[in-house]
């Protein structure tokens, strides 16, 4: 449930003052009512006590952090959908800011699927449905995704369709002005340390527009991030892990290399015709006749290589088999049909099995120390070149 945000200035029609009034009052009054329906003897007056994670919370000491219902929502990309990296970002520089501020994050019950990012067939692709019901056809539970009990050993948290979240807004009608604060373009640093926010019950974040990550600007500084990329990908569902170690158990002693192609290779071309990229090197890199002269030096003949790659072309790195012993997730039908119900799970499940490789190779460089099959920069350099096919020596 997205919680309407104040406005500073004049009122917008989207979100005035009086929904949140009217939505907190019939949450609060629907608790209520079930409270009395449930409890025999209890006072209704009392403080009410929360419970998650089995752990108990007192709402009048523990506090929560609510940055929308959406990621990335608010802005650009609200509609748009971002890959599953991309929206992974901004729920980790989400959930910093819950460590830094020592506040339970609620977390949207759903993700997003873009479809360029899916063929499982899950998308509801009918114009006679509602904006809400092609969201609910188009997106997942978060819990599908990752384990939350295991997000909440480093970082307390509860989804936002929970009776917890509820209980909530319930106490935060309760409260009064300790009840809600609603705040934009208000830098961390005060939330932590002013004490008119630090006494609230619920911080309502309203993020940067561009993607809820602009407001983790500072990630190029590693000393600066609490949660590393590689955290959310380690905190899979555990159906999503199991599978991940059933197949790992089959592999044995392997290497493996996470090859991306398909939507990043994409062109166009200038006012002479001539076809420019972003990322001029790629395409020839993540090619068999290069990959095999790439990774020579680091894999030696023989070995059993894990591909995970989003090219579709049919036998694509089948050349690589004159030298190793290839594997791929579409070998282990058997183990991933019963759980993977789109890609986002499946990729999910592909990282845990790279990340557990003898040599893991990635296609861009993340840290200095990486081994990949390209040198070109992983950020977008928004510089569109001339793309290369010939390499000296391959």
């Amino acid at each position: 449930m997205a919680i309407p945000k104040l406005s500073r200035t004049k009122p917008k029609s989207r979100s005035p003052i009086w929904v949140l009034t009217i939505t907190i009052s019939a949450i609060a009054l629907l608790y209520l009512f079930s409270s009395l329906m449930s409890t025999t003897g209890s006072n209704p007056l009392q403080t009410p006590i929360l419970q998650f994670n089995n752990r108990v919370y007192h709402s009048d000491s523990d506090k929560f952090l609510y940055w929308g219902n959406r990621i990335d929502c608010p802005g650009k990309h609200c509609e748009s959908c971002e890959g599953l990296g991309h929206q992974e970002s901004s729920l980790r520089c989400a959930l910093e800011e819950a460590i830094v501020l020592k506040r339970t994050f609620v977390m949207p019950s759903r993700m997003c699927i873009n479809p360029i990012h899916n063929n499982k067939g899950i998308l509801h692709h009918s114009d006679n449905v509602t904006s809400e019901e092609r969201w609910a056809a188009s997106s997942c539970a978060m819990d599908s995704l990752y384990d939350l009990d295991l997000i909440s050993n480093k970082v307390p948290v509860i989804l936002d369709n929970s009776k917890k979240w509820f209980q909530v807004m319930s106490t935060s009608m309760k409260l009064g002005s300790r009840g809600v604060a609603h705040v934009e373009g208000v830098s961390r640093a005060d939330l932590k340390e002013k004490s008119q926010y630090s006494k609230i019950l619920l911080i309502n974040r309203t993020a940067n527009h561009l993607s809820w990550f602009m407001e983790c600007k500072d990630r190029n500084n590693r000393s600066a991030v609490l949660l590393p990329h590689s955290y959310l990908p380690s905190m899979a569902a555990k159906k999503l892990r199991d599978a991940a170690e059933k197949i790992m158990s089959l592999l044995g002693d392997y290497d493996a290399i996470h090859v991306r192609r398909g939507d990043i290779l994409k062109t166009r071309k200038d006012r002479f015709g001539v076809d420019r990229t972003l990322h001029p090197h790629l395409d020839r890199d993540t090619r068999p006749q290069f990959i095999l002269c790439r990774i020579a030096d680091w894999v030696p003949p023989g070995r059993t290589i894990f591909i995970a790659s989003n090219e579709r072309t049919p036998n694509f790195f089948s050349p690589l088999s004159v030298r190793y012993k290839l594997a791929y997730s579409s070998n282990y039908s058997r183990i991933l049909d019963p759980v993977v119900e789109n890609n986002y799970q499946l990729f999910m499940i592909e990282r845990l099995i790279l990340a557990g490789a003898k040599t893991y190779i990635k296609t861009y460089k993340e840290t200095d120390t990486d081994l990949s099959l390209t040198d070109d920069p992983k950020k977008n350099t928004k510089i569109w070149q001339e793309p290369v096919y010939t390499k000296e020596g391959c």
